[in-house]
């Protein structure tokens, strides 16, 4: 699912898959760490560095999400601040939609590589719906 340009294409792009999805997406904010440097941290106050700190996970299927402001919305019911959620699918198999159950080992691994820093494989997305492009760090 590479190449995604914005969040209704990734919506689309899902619902045409060979197999069910099911979406699995993890908000995030972005936190300077505790021990970094004068430089870190003026870069920080740029916009730019900073370290990603999961805040919630959720799942859902192509046909639960609707559009970005509804995922929005409901977001914001329990989370107020958040600044870029992670995106990645978890594929069917025979038809057959993964359930919630299926995703939670996927969802926490998602967790740890965002810990890690490890987030080339997701598809990121900000509070309006755009597109995320991480430069080198």
């Amino acid at each position: 699912m590479m190449g995604i340009s914005s969040f209704d294409e990734l919506i689309r792009v899902a619902r045409q898959q060979p197999e069910p999805q099911r979406l699995l997406f993890v908000f995030t904010t972005v936190e300077l760490p505790d021990d970094c440097t004068p430089e870190q941290q003026a870069r920080f106050h740029a916009g730019q560095g900073g370290a990603l700190t999961p805040l919630m996970c959720v799942d859902k299927t192509p046909e639960e999400i609707g559009t970005f402001s509804d995922l929005l919305e409901e977001s914001r019911q329990v989370l107020q601040e958040w600044e870029i959620v992670f995106v990645a699918a978890l594929s069917g198999k025979n038809g057959c939609v993964p359930r919630t159950e299926d995703a939670e080992a996927p969802l926490n691994s998602m967790v740890e590589s965002i810990k890690a820093g490890s987030i080339g494989m997701f598809i990121p997305f900000d509070s309006h719906g755009q597109p995320v492009l991480f430069g080198p760090s």
